[in-house]
């Protein structure tokens, strides 16, 4: 979901490489926590904003099961069709995508009466609009649903040292370091817990919505 765009972007021209260029051996921590924050249970409704090419889709299928459903929205017509792929490839049945921006998008415009659990990784601090990505979330996220943002700072402590090598990795990424979009949820959610992975330099954080 890249705002900026130049003659190579990772978001566009670069989608069918993303996987391989991202750093997921490194940022994939990141996601694995998340989801284990959220809780995906049986039969629930997940979205994942700024699902990109699907990294969390194998993980959050098999949380929801076959009676759940999963529905991956972005901005990206590139990283959808990596993301489609990726489906058909795992045979998934439970799997929606939908092409809109998280700052943006409207409740008509999911697949789904309601939604029991929204995931965000990586993705907010992409947008441009961290606050109004998250107002949208807070839109469809009604009371009771759970929210997971996962997302990137500075490194902190002994790891400060690799500040250089995270602000490279967020400015490939087109992603702005300084955000910090999961305030924002810890701000409005209630119940909430906070993890810190990579020498804080991933941050994720839960909460139920009141």
């Amino acid at each position: 979901m890249a705002q900026h765009r130049s003659p190579w972007d990772p978001y566009t021209s670069g989608a069918r490489f993303y996987d391989l260029l991202s750093g997921e051996v490194f940022y994939r921590a990141g996601r694995v926590a998340g989801i284990a924050m959220l809780g995906p249970q049986p039969g629930e409704v997940v979205l994942d904003v700024g699902c990109g090419t699907g990294l969390n889709f194998e993980r959050l299928t098999t949380a929801v099961g076959p009676t759940g459903r999963v529905i991956g929205l972005d901005r990206s017509e590139h990283m959808l069709r990596v993301a489609h792929d990726r489906i058909d490839r795992n045979r998934w049945t439970n799997v929606s995508l939908v092409r809109a921006d998280a700052t943006c998008f409207t409740a008509d415009q999911l697949p789904a009466d309601h939604i029991n659990a929204v995931l965000a990784t990586y993705a907010l601090s992409v947008t441009g609009d961290p606050d109004a990505a998250w107002r949208r979330i807070k839109s469809v996220a009604k009371p009771g649903a759970r929210v997971c943002v996962v997302d990137m700072q500075k490194p902190t402590g002994w790891a400060q040292v690799f500040t250089p090598l995270a602000r490279l990795a967020c400015s490939m990424g087109r992603s702005d370091i300084e955000a910090k979009p999961w305030q924002l949820l810890q701000r409005d959610a209630r119940q909430v817990q906070v993890r810190s992975l990579r020498g804080g330099h991933i941050q994720a954080a839960c909460g139920t919505m009141p």
